[in-house]
């Protein structure tokens, strides 16, 4: 006779053993039921025949925390047919996925970032080790208190201890957020105020992402370029003609600019996915001049020792320029990035073209700078008046 899973009397009834208990949903997928040993709600999993291969693989589901015994299995059956609709397809299969590490490492494959962000508060926590399966709320939220505390670095400098601040809501959201992404790729949302609602203690912060307001003109910039040193000028010049984040812009290697063409491709970067821009006249000129003498691996912007430029070694020239050029004080490499955008909006740029270009979302275009696009809107209709 057949197993029917759906029934929560024949589960109860199982004998808890490592190999789950099978029940065929369809021909190549099946949904398995590993009782607990200690009495506890037990766990479903999902085994799906993957054609390439000629094996099958499986997908640990989690228990479905506090959900009744009938949605249980509905809940589990629905994400087995989906995990083998995934395998059939040829999508990326994840053939071992055990533990939060596990699902991050899996997530930052395609994501330096994030990879970046891990490697700070993530591996070497004891949230690391947890098993996907028995992965609770409270697990997540001790987590979250262990990174709320930990200060944030300001500056290394060379001579004398480091500085440190309270860590900002804000960066606690974008720590938050990576974390939260790569669970989610492999894990449900548990049930709603239950231990099995891991998703809970990852709620980001409200309005903890204050709009940008220094902003530098077109002559400010030009004086803060003049007033930069010159190893650092090249660098400056770039972020004050290129709406990019000064990351990505020193993550550029001399490969990566086609003087041909004056295309650029810019692929270590907040999203994790290359993209290709063209460049006007101005940016392609200065690009060029970087290429000279430079192997297509060497960095497209360098110090003198050869190194790509960080945040830790282009804070000190641009705030001396500032100061040197009477700028307001605060204005930073990322006071470059923003009034480059700011100027390509009040322009009458395409909000989706200029996400595109900086390599944002344009939802996040229009959160923060979409007032100017509606002030230019104002003006334009202003002029059809008789």
């Amino acid at each position: 006779m057949a197993l029917d899973l759906s029934k929560v009397g024949e589960r109860e009834r199982l004998k808890a053993k490592r190999e789950p208990h099978w029940q065929r949903l369809r021909a190549g997928c099946f949904l398995g039921f590993r009782p607990s040993k200690r009495g506890g709600k037990g766990t479903w999993i999902a085994r799906a025949y993957d054609e390439d291969t000629g094996k099958y693989r499986l997908k640990a589901l989690g228990d479905f925390g506090k959900l009744a015994g009938n949605a249980m299995f509905a809940a589990a059956k629905a994400e087995a047919e989906t995990f083998a609709e995934l395998v059939e397809s040829g999508g990326e299969v994840r053939a071992k996925m055990e533990t939060v590490a596990d699902a991050c490492r899996e997530y930052a494959k395609d994501r330096p970032e994030a990879g970046q962000r891990f490697k700070r508060y993530v591996y070497e926590d004891a949230i690391a080790k947890v098993k996907l399966d028995k992965l609770r709320r409270r697990h997540v939220k001790e987590w979250r208190k262990r990174l709320e505390a930990q200060p944030a670095l300001v500056s290394r400098r060379k001579e004398g201890e480091p500085i440190h601040r309270k860590r900002a809501a804000s960066t606690v959201n974008r720590d938050m957020a990576v974390l939260r992404a790569a669970l989610a790729k492999v894990l449900s949302p548990g049930a709603p105020n239950s231990e099995a609602a891991w998703q809970e203690a990852l709620k980001v912060i409200p309005n903890a992402n204050g709009r940008r307001t220094l902003y530098l003109d077109r002559s400010q910039r030009s004086k803060l370029v003049a007033r930069t040193d010159a190893e650092a000028a090249p660098f400056v010049r770039a972020l004050c003609l290129l709406p990019l984040r000064p990351g990505a812009l020193a993550g550029l290697t001399a490969g990566d600019f086609d003087k041909r063409t004056a295309e650029l491709t810019i692929g270590k970067d907040k999203t994790g996915k290359p993209r290709r821009i063209q460049l006007p006249a101005e940016a392609a000129k200065l690009l060029t001049k970087q290429l000279k003498d430079k192997l297509p691996a060497a960095p497209l912007f360098h110090r003198k020792n050869g190194k790509p430029w960080d945040k830790n070694s282009w804070k000190v020239p641009i705030a001396a320029a500032v100061k040197a050029a009477g700028l307001p004080t605060g204005a930073t490499a990322y006071t470059l990035r923003h009034s480059t955008i700011t100027d390509l909006v009040s322009a009458g740029l395409p909000l989706l073209t200029i996400a595109q270009i900086s390599g944002t979302s344009a939802e996040m275009i229009e959160r923060h700078y979409g007032h100017l696009a509606s002030d230019a809107a104002v003006k334009a209709l202003g002029e059809l008046a008789l």
